[in-house]
């Protein structure tokens, strides 16, 4: 079973899945920051990541509908499904915490919002667990070469008709 979604024949969903956990991660570093006395602004931008990864996680989330379509019956399949509801509750979680927060002075994160936000994180590292077994699953090929030969193959033959 191959992913539908490639870019040089890797899958791009997990690609993507990385951007939303690392930019809640980032949020939640942001909103702790702030909780601890760091200058206003933090939570401000606590905020902001935490958007900017509900719109990544909402592209993941496509790439992980598509790729699920031709997973066939059985242990991938039930991994690739609770992969997918892992990171949706994740993204969930974080979406409710920014709609408590959108009319907040400074849109900083209360104590309990942190305390949510950390749960969402630990869901997300569950994610990223049941993520490397379904690559494991998935892509059980041999990888690319990744040498420098294989970058410039294309470019270098007219390099060498110049001399």
């Amino acid at each position: 079973m191959e992913s539908r979604l490639r870019v040089h024949g890797h899958p791009i969903q997990p690609m993507l899945v990385t951007f939303p956990f690392g930019l809640f991660v980032c949020a939640t570093v942001f909103d702790l920051a702030d909780a601890a006395g760091g200058p206003v602004f933090l939570g401000e931008v606590g905020y902001l990541t935490a958007v900017a990864a509900l719109v990544a996680a909402a592209l993941a989330g496509v790439a992980g509908m598509v790729d699920l379509w031709d997973v066939p019956q059985g242990g991938t399949r039930r991994t690739a499904v609770a992969f997918n509801l892992v990171n949706v509750t994740m993204a969930v979680i974080f979406m409710l915490a920014c709609l408590v927060r959108a009319d907040a002075p400074g849109r900083g994160a209360s104590g309990a919002l942190l305390v949510v936000e950390l749960v969402a994180l630990v869901i997300g590292a569950f994610g990223v667990a049941l993520g490397t077994r379904l690559v494991r699953q998935f892509d059980s090929r041999p990888a690319e070469s990744a040498g420098i030969d294989t970058l410039g193959a294309g470019a270098a033959e007219p390099l060498r008709h110049r001399a």
